[in-house]
């Protein structure tokens, strides 16, 4: 199909239903920002600062290999994956993400997905959370 037309059709359902073009259609990444990201960071190092009681976290398992390779961008989340939501605290003092899509916390990475698909548009690959 030529470009135009393309671009054309793109505009037309954009103007009738903003919601169902996913932003990769129109060449855009989801990605967290710089300021997303430096807020996220702050939020778990504070909260792994050691307290004068000392720091008694118990290591979690990790997933399975086959599975953790899926969490990454582009992928969908594997079915019935334990996921968490963020503190409310830390989701508070965050902007809010654009219609369709959410952060999760998965195997102590921060995800963040496209809801109806559940495919992974960033990963915060640090494990951040404890």
């Amino acid at each position: 199909m030529p470009r135009t037309i393309t671009s054309l059709l793109i505009a037309f359902f954009i103007f009738i239903n903003p919601q169902i073009i996913i932003a990769d259609e129109i060449g855009f990444q989801m990605v967290f920002t710089d300021d997303e990201i430096a807020i996220i960071q702050d939020y778990y190092q504070r909260q792994d600062a050691p307290s004068k009681h000392g720091n008694n976290k118990k290591k979690k398992k990790g997933l399975p290999p086959g599975i953790a390779k899926n969490l990454q961008r582009g992928k969908a989340l594997p079915p019935g994956i334990a996921k968490q939501y963020l503190p409310n605290d830390l989701q508070s003092s965050l902007p809010k993400t654009p219609d369709g899509y959410e952060r999760i916390v998965v195997d102590g990475k921060i995800l963040l997905i496209e809801i109806a698909t559940q495919v992974v548009r960033d990963v915060l690959t640090e494990n951040l959370v404890g």
